[in-house]
């Protein structure tokens, strides 16, 4: 019984470290979840896309007149399973 403790508590110290070790977009990306941006203050988004583990997103200065938005990039994946999602907020 101690030992089988003992492995569990490895497990568990592993996965916390392999989940805490990641940024939040590597999270969403690689294990589903959300995950949120904040624009600059003053700017619109244009478009976002990954590159491996990492978010590349465009952004330009807001024009005078421009709502501020709120956009979602969602993954769908074929089954179904561990899809991530990041939301960009504008402000």
């Amino acid at each position: 019984m101690k030992r089988r403790t003992i492995y569990l508590a490895i497990i568990l110290i592993f996965a916390g470290f392999l989940l805490f070790s990641c940024t939040e977009n590597q999270r969403a990306k690689k294990y589903g979840g959300t995950a949120t941006v904040k624009l600059p203050e003053g700017t619109k988004l244009i478009e976002a896309t990954w590159k491996g583990d990492d978010l590349w997103y465009l952004y330009r200065p807001r024009r005078e007149g421009e709502l501020i938005e709120t956009y979602t990039f969602k993954e769908e994946s074929n089954f179904g399973v561990m899809e991530g999602k990041v939301i960009f907020k504008e402000r």
